[in-house]
């Protein structure tokens, strides 16, 4: 029920719980609470089995916890057969390698399991490889282009 709070706050709570309420009315007060605690938890239990009552058989293997969103999809994620096969055909990392790699502009020499680049008559340049150019050129410099002048705006 507590598993966030440390050591600390544990201590802290009680140095508090002792000045605010005094070491004669702290075991009175700590009674109290666990008796609420406890009625909360029987009236949760007993709302949890009227709902299951009132579904039907249908629903015997309903689980209130279920109802988390990521609960839900990973249960529905681990059980569906179909989604399982389309995961398993895709590979996301080899995927995203070939992106990353095309963004950069890596040779498809370099690709892992890609066609070898073409070099040119001297071997010392590698010709162009085919498909779209991914490296970034720098811009040309533009001719300097004034806005038209307006005679009637000024």
């Amino acid at each position: 029920m507590f598993n966030d709070i440390g050591a600390l706050e544990l201590v802290t709570i009680v140095v508090l719980a002792i000045l605010v309420f005094g070491p004669e009315k702290l075991p009175k007060v700590i009674q109290d609470v666990t008796g609420v605690i406890r009625k909360i938890r029987a009236f949760s239990d007993s709302a949890k089995q009227d709902i299951r009552s009132e579904l039907g058989p249908e629903f015997k293997d309903f689980e209130f916890e279920d109802l988390n969103p990521k609960n839900f999809i990973r249960k529905q994620l681990s059980e569906n057969e179909d989604l399982k096969d389309i995961r398993s055909s895709f590979d996301l990392r080899k995927e995203l390698n070939e992106v990353t790699d095309a963004v950069n502009g890596k040779e498809a020499a370099e690709a892992p399991d890609a066609v070898p680049a073409v070099t040119s008559g001297d071997g010392a340049t590698p010709a162009p490889a085919a498909g779209p150019d991914m490296v970034k050129k720098p811009a040309a410099p533009a001719q300097e282009q004034r806005a038209p002048f307006d005679a009637d705006a000024t």
